[in-house]
């Protein structure tokens, strides 16, 4: 059966979402958003034109702290579930990550001037990894809850839409505002220090009204555990192994987090050397982000009335559009570029929120299978799919930038070849990879058919 607390708060396990419930969830993204957007945007190109790290080494400076993190996103999540269970919250966790990641997060981008461009790239790779492991103590908690806050497929969808839309919103912010704070600063160091240091405090305040917020109010709990630290450590793996739908939509997830990734990490250098201007990033992100703000509730009513299925299908193919179009900048820059990447815009919004909105019911559809609850755990391997997958988008965007000859160090001019390997990584590569993931999208509905169905949840 499922467990619930004992001291169970106000909404019930079925019950409507509460409005202060939904606030204090969402408020969790303005953390897991802005550490999610801002090195996936600006590491890199901190690395090559900043320190002054070639493309083929700022490639394993950004990879090999992700590596190390896949490997600790599953031992996280079990430690989330033992939580869970024996205190009827994840807050432990959630609380260490929140005060610790903002430090860390301001230390990555504060690498020494006077020492050498290979001891600076060590700085910013183990303080990026510091923090990534500092972020993973709370996204895979926090990632875990909706599971346990309501056990009703439809209100999943409007916490999750919630979520999202304060995802985007960060991510608009953030993304927009970050870079903008840097230039504003003159750049170089202290630009970087300054912009780390104004997202760093947007991060606290949200992780920290999310984990005495939802953190404290769940209705569920995690089941007891099956056994030691070690086989509690292989849940998420043994979720992946029994639950079908839950293996293919970690897949799908995988290859859209990829797309995503790769076009956010490219689009600093197509704002630079495309466009010819810099700052144009901050319109780049504008047209992107802006979008999905409008937009979130017409995913979540579409959820709602056709299923979660066709509604990630029409993301998928609107974002595949998009990229195609954004090909034609290898001939004809110019700002016409911002109408595709707002109509890519639009796509993320459902492609971040309907994916999460069915991991909830994974983790049930798991339960029904594997005999107990493993929120945690899944979650713990669903976050080190999404960390992973996220850390390959610069490197993919690095290496297509090794690959066409592109000259580190904020050299001016860039060859032909390099100028098409900015396009194709900002265009192509992410269209190919949506399109990737339209058939496993379909296989989820074959697979579950309830995520084909209308959603019975009132809507957002």
């Amino acid at each position: 059966m499922t467990s619930t607390r004992p001291d169970a708060a106000p909404e019930a396990a079925g019950a409507a979402p509460s409005g202060s419930l939904l606030a204090s969830y969402a408020a969790g993204s303005l953390g897991t958003g802005a550490f999610g957007t801002l090195p996936g945007l600006v590491l890199a190109y901190y690395l090559t034109d900043s320190i002054g790290v070639t493309a083929a080494l700022a490639t394993v400076l950004v990879l090999v702290p992700k590596l190390v993190d896949v490997l600790a996103y599953p031992l996280i999540g079990a430690l989330s579930d033992r939580a869970s269970f024996r205190r009827g919250s994840r807050t432990g966790l959630m609380l260490g990550g929140a005060l610790a990641l903002p430090l860390l997060f301001v230390a990555t981008f504060a690498a020494p001037t006077g020492w050498s461009t290979g001891a600076a790239g060590l700085w910013v790779m183990g303080f990026f990894l510091l923090a990534s492991l500092a972020y993973s103590c709370f996204q895979v908690p926090y990632l875990a809850l909706p599971a346990e806050l309501t056990d009703d497929s439809g209100h999943r969808v409007t916490i999750l839409a919630w979520r999202v839309a304060v995802l985007a919103g960060t991510i608009l912010l953030v993304g927009g505002g970050g870079p903008a704070v840097r230039d504003t600063a003159g750049g170089g160091p202290t630009g970087y220090i300054l912009m780390a240091a104004a997202v760093a405090v947007v991060m606290l305040l949200g992780m920290l009204w999310a984990t005495f917020g939802a953190g404290r109010r769940t209705v569920l709990r995690a089941d007891a555990p099956a056994g030691g630290l070690a086989h509690e450590y292989r849940d998420g793996i043994d979720a992946l192994r029994v639950t079908r739908p839950f293996r293919l939509l970690v897949g799908v997830f995988c290859l859209q987090a990829v797309a995503t990734a790769v076009m956010l990490a490219g689009g600093q250098y197509v704002a630079t050397y495309i466009l010819g201007d810099e700052t144009a990033l901050t319109g780049l992100f504008l047209a992107l982000i802006a979008p999905a703000l409008i937009v979130m509730p017409w995913w979540t009513n579409l959820a709602h009335k056709r299923g979660k299925v066709q509604a990630l299908t029409v993301a998928t193919l609107l974002f595949t559009a998009a990229g195609l179009l954004l090909v034609l900048a290898g001939w004809m820059p110019g700002a016409w570029v911002h109408l595709p990447v707002a109509m890519a815009g639009v796509a993320y919004a459902g492609m971040q929120a309907l994916p999460m909105s069915m991991l909830p019911d994974a983790t049930d559809l798991d339960r029904e299978l594997g005999g107990r609850r493993r929120s945690g755990a899944m979650s713990g391997l669903w976050t080190a799919s999404e960390t992973g997958s996220m850390a390959l988008g610069p490197v993919v965007v690095l290496a297509l930038l090794a690959v066409g000859g592109f000259e580190s160090g904020g050299v001016a001019e860039q060859s032909d070849t390099a100028r098409w390997a900015i396009v194709l990584g900002f265009s192509l590569v992410p269209a190919l990879l949506t399109a990737l993931s339209l058939p496993v999208v379909r296989a989820l509905g074959r697979e579950y058919p309830r995520w084909t169905a209308p959603t019975t949840g009132a809507t957002a």
